[in-house]
């Protein structure tokens, strides 16, 4: 009976969250970035209070320098990125007509196609038009949201308190920790301490270890890409980075664009040696200095779980599901671990060895 008042307890308590989740997503995005910032920074303050220095004066070094990179990135890396893209807009109609003009003898003398099929006038017309009518990134944003007072006032409010909550959840990440820890049931707290450490090694695996090996790699390829003139070498080098959360789809979607572009570029298929050069060294220094040192030998989110949590958390709940995807996946991650692990060891799983056949019989 005891047992039977537990689980309708749990349940009740699960039931109730996932209704105030619901009810108040529209106001928690600030506190989930807030809490997602405070998760990366906190192993960097726990690093610098092990050099003698206070809790606040750590929380306001690891605080500046989020917020700094940030500024850097949102002053330069996004208008870079923007002038990038227009300028990759501008020359499709380039790269189109040389598409047609190398496939078009293809097309009429071996296979007999009309190279009128391919339409790259209206191809082009399409593409032009379309990037007229939406423009730039930044000023898209800016005119959707000053449409509305209250929505101006409600980015304003959001961007002022994600700087805020982090600073405040930062100070106080190891005492929430523990006072969530001291308030669990201790029959059942090692077994939820022992699920949570397990939790925050898989989703620091990915979050901590793996982004920075993303992070690194796109700078990489972006540096090696620039330095041997390929143009949109910061665009191509930022996708590549960002995709090679999946083995080698960062290098074979890098190598593709940026092999595409050489040969847009120059046309020149000797140029290619040049980008091969730059992904094989940056899979180099991926292999043998930043996964050993940034990701070592946890193991985290299979890249599989990491696209399918992302992309069911945002159909069921938009963005706020989008930022509560990995934190989900990670914990149902170690709870099916656990669940495995127990079953292996229960008697459901186990063979009786008085009714199992010996070496010397057959089965």
């Amino acid at each position: 009976m005891i047992l039977d008042s537990g689980r309708w307890f749990w349940l009740a308590v699960g039931v109730l969250a996932l209704s105030l989740l619901y009810l108040l997503a529209p106001i928690l995005t600030p506190f989930l970035v807030g809490a997602f910032l405070a998760y990366l920074g906190d192993p960097l303050v726990d690093r610098l209070e092990s050099w003698k220095l206070s809790r606040t004066l750590s929380v306001a070094v690891v605080f500046l320098v989020i917020i700094l990179s940030l500024v850097l990135f949102f002053l330069f890396l996004v208008p870079v990125l923007e002038t990038q893209v227009k300028r990759f807009i501008g020359m499709v109609p380039v790269y189109i007509d040389w598409v047609v003009n190398v496939l078009a003898p293809y097309l009429r003398d071996t296979l007999g196609v009309d190279p009128s099929v391919l339409e790259a006038d209206k191809l082009k017309t399409i593409i032009s038009g379309h990037w007229q009518e939406t423009g730039g990134f930044i000023r898209n944003a800016i005119q959707t949201i000053s449409k509305s007072g209250f929505v101006v006032l409600g980015w304003v409010a959001n961007l002022a308190l994600v700087p805020i909550i982090t600073f405040y959840l930062l100070r106080d990440w190891d005492r929430m920790v523990a006072y969530v820890d001291d308030l669990l049931p201790r029959s059942i707290e090692p077994i939820i301490a022992k699920l949570a450490r397990e939790s925050d090694d898989v989703l620091g695996a990915f979050l901590r270890g793996q982004l920075s090996v993303m992070l690194a790699l796109a700078s990489i390829y972006a540096t090696g890409l620039t330095l041997i003139g390929v143009d949109f070498a910061l665009l191509i080098g930022l996708i590549a980075g960002l995709v090679s959360f999946v083995p080698y789809l960062g290098l074979i979607v890098g190598v593709s664009v940026a092999g595409i572009a050489v040969l847009f570029q120059t046309q020149d298929v000797f140029q290619l040696f040049w980008v091969f050069g730059v992904f094989g060294v940056a899979q180099v220094i991926e292999g043998t200095v930043l996964t050993p040192l940034l990701v070592g030998e946890r193991i985290g989110l299979h890249p599989v779980t990491v696209i399918f949590s992302v992309l069911a958390g945002g159909q069921l709940f938009g963005f706020l599901g989008i930022l509560l995807a990995l934190p989900v996946a990670a914990v149902l991650a170690v709870i099916l671990r656990h669940i495995h692990d127990t079953y292996k060891q229960s008697h459901i799983y186990g063979i009786d060895v008085d009714v199992a056949p010996t070496a010397t019989e057959p089965p």
